[in-house]
């Protein structure tokens, strides 16, 4: 079984054997091993342990790191001065930067050998099972079918998992919901099959995707596609005229691109419909639904344009024109009509409503900030003062509201009863949905965007990252305090901020022979020497200019005793540890809510090209840690129980994010079951 089958369900606990046969002994050494080197424990499934699941388990968590700049961190670090800290990284850079000196890694001149005491910190340990080959496929299967059932983009991960699987096992979807998903395979394998999927409006798409993936453009205006994309753009609209799936009014409302595609791609007219398009297409008048819309929303008649939008595009169009209709209503009449009429089969759109009108901002005098997504990474955009001063759908705190509760009330009555008797764990309130996870990196211990995970007295986090093929990747961390300013801590501010509160390893900028960076974070001491800071935010950037998806990269972090023992890295303590391969060289890694204590999931590429991360502002991320009080995975399965069960033993279905031994048939649905929890959001 290939690789990146193997590490997705590593992701989920699981273990795959080859099915080789080896004598008792051999076994318990490597179940000896797992847990020594890694603290996974195998609760079953034992007989079916192999050495090789001890390498890839080292890939997982990471056993051979390379070394920090500081081989005595955190101790010695905060035991040198500040000009000894400024004068051995002006060293390292003078032989990195200056002299191209990449054959061994760079380390402190200050810093003297460090005996480490033996490894003694208190340990969770992961508890795996082992799993033939022919499970791991069925698995496979279902996990596979799952995530195609996802109206959403999916991650990198996630797509190349798919698209793997239909490669090499011959798999046949069923049912492909996400047009992007569906787009991004036809381009990849251009299996004319799944034009199934397909309807006219997403040639544009298909267009789109063939032009930034093949060509890295990202303007449709400006095409250059070569004659084998050319032709294959043809032969789906072909097919999409003869299926009689040509939804022309939605194409209207891109005339301009249609025209300009049609022109660059040469295409001729096959039969009647295809010559109708192209007249519409061509010709003056606008048809498309969104231009009715506008006309009755300027005479103004929002009643009307509700119903006439819900009437021509459906109530999944309604919901996006939401604020616009809202905050143009003339009376309390013309609003509770729209709120009273508000209904959609799109659990995913009523979600994501249901949390932006909880964290909507109250003040109408601070500029909104605007996320997008596109080609799998996150793009911002901040009002400036001219947008902010023209602004016309704003919201009041009693309209989110009421908004807020009518979206509550309608994903309550779709979800009703769809499942049977469920135990759900109360310690799932804190994990949240994965509603939107397209910007996201895939590896063990992640997280759907907005989790919150409960940081346990004692503990330390160190927040870690480590490379090669590139010269030098920065870890940074940014304190954001209530008012909305923020603080930065990196290798350009970390000479004279050493301390018990944040203490951070060095830059390490040996990258072709690996390189490494880490931060300590003691909350207690962070709240004692910043009283001011709400959130503690990190990220990662690639400082050579370099994309992460041409490097190796891993970012997580380790819980780790305030008193150190053992080694910088140690891999029995690592909490999460995934692959950075987003084609940007920005991301969004985790958070943490000074308030409550709570460790808070983000995990998103940034768009663009920033390779300092102090040049961002973060503040407009405080909105994800308010995520899991607008819904979370308790709430969610909550909705869905015909009855609740007081013990996982009565349970049809059991949520839960612990281990143990549950009845046999009863489902067990976990925080990272991302497929799963996309399944049941989309049916």
């Amino acid at each position: 079984m290939e690789t990146v089958y193997k590490e997705y369900l590593f992701d989920k606990h699981i273990l795959v054997s080859s099915g080789e046969e080896h004598d008792d002994e051999y076994r318990l050494n490597v179940i000896i091993s797992l847990g020594k080197l890694f603290g996974i424990r195998i609760i079953k499934g034992k007989a079916l342990a192999e050495k090789t699941m001890i390498g890839l388990s080292a890939k997982k968590l990471g056993e051979n790191v390379p070394q920090a700049f500081y081989q005595g961190f955190p101790e010695s670090v905060r035991k040198l001065t500040h000009t000894e800290l400024v004068f051995d990284q002006f060293v390292h850079y003078v032989k990195t930067y200056g002299l191209g000196w990449f054959d061994e890694p760079g380390h402190s001149l200050f810093d003297r050998n460090w005996e480490r005491t033996v490894f003694s910190e208190s340990v969770q340990e992961k508890q795996f099972t082992i799993i033939t080959e022919e499970e791991a496929v069925k698995l496979l299967q279902t996990a596979v079918a799952d995530l195609l059932a996802g109206t959403r983009p999916l991650s990198d991960s996630q797509y190349e998992l798919v698209k793997g699987f239909i490669e090499d096992y011959g798999y046949v979807p069923e049912k492909i919901a996400s047009k992007n998903t569906c787009i991004r395979l036809l381009a990849d394998t251009r299996d004319l099959k799944l034009v199934d999927f397909l309807y006219m409006s997403d040639v544009i798409k298909l267009a789109d995707e063939i032009n930034y993936r093949v060509y890295e453009n990202t303007d449709l205006k400006k095409l250059n596609l070569q004659n084998r994309y050319r032709t294959l753009i043809s032969l789906v609209m072909d097919m999409l005229f003869y299926k009689e799936k040509c939804d022309l009014l939605v194409c209207c409302e891109k005339k301009k691109i249609w025209n300009g595609l049609l022109h660059h791609i040469h295409y001729k007219a096959k039969c009647p419909e295809a010559e109708h398009f192209l007249n519409v297409m061509r010709g003056k008048d606008n048809l498309s639904a969104y231009s009715g819309f506008e006309r009755k929303m300027d005479e103004p008649d929002v009643r009307g344009a509700f119903d006439f939008l819900r009437k021509a595009k459906g109530s999944g169009a309604v919901l996006r024109k939401l604020d616009y209709l809202i905050s143009r209503c003339t009376s309390e009449e013309e609003e509770q009509y729209i709120l009273d009429n508000l209904d959609s089969d799109n659990l995913i759109i009523l979600i994501q409503l249901l949390v932006k009108y909880h964290v909507y901002s109250r003040d109408e005098n601070v500029p909104r900030v605007f996320r997008f997504t596109k080609y799998n990474k996150l793009k911002i955009h901040e009002e400036d003062i001219d947008e902010l001063l023209k602004r016309k759908s704003d919201l009041t705190k009693e309209q989110t509201e009421k908004l807020e509760k009518a979206i509550a009330a309608i994903l309550k009555r779709k979800l009703a009863g769809r499942l049977g008797k469920v135990y759900i764990d109360p310690d799932m309130k804190q994990y949240a949905l994965p509603v939107q996870e397209n910007t996201s990196q895939g590896g063990f211990g992640v997280l759907a965007r907005g989790s919150k995970l409960r940081l346990p007295q004692g503990k330390k986090i160190r927040a870690f990252t480590y490379w090669e093929k590139v010269n030098d990747i920065d870890l940074s961390v940014f304190g954001i305090a209530d008012y909305g300013g923020q603080e930065e801590f990196s290798w350009r501010t970390m000479a004279g901020n050493q301390t018990e509160a944040v203490t951070y390893s060095g830059d390490q900028t040996s990258g072709y022979n690996g390189g490494s960076e880490f931060f300590d974070i003691d909350l207690d001491a962070v709240a004692e020497r910043y009283p001011h800071f709400r959130y503690i935010i990190l990220t990662n950037n690639v400082y050579s200019r370099v994309p992460f998806s041409q490097c190796v990269c891993r970012a997580g972090y380790m819980m780790r005793d305030v008193r150190d023992s053992g080694e910088i890295f140690e891999p029995k303590t690592v909490q999460s540890s995934f692959t950075v391969n987003c084609d940007s060289t920005f991301a969004y890694l985790f958070g943490i809510d000074l308030t409550d204590r709570t460790f808070v999931w983000l995990n998103m590429a940034r768009n663009g090209e920033e390779t300092v991360a102090g040049t961002t502002d973060m503040t407009f991320l405080t909105d994800y840690f308010h995520t899991t009080e607008a819904i979370n995975m308790y709430t969610f399965f909550e909705m869905m129980a015909s009855e609740r069960a007081a013990d996982p033993a009565d349970a049809d279905v059991i949520v839960t994010d612990k281990d143990g031994e549950y009845p046999e048939g009863a489902e067990v649905i976990r925080e990272y079951d991302f497929d799963r929890i996309i399944r049941l959001m989309n049916q």
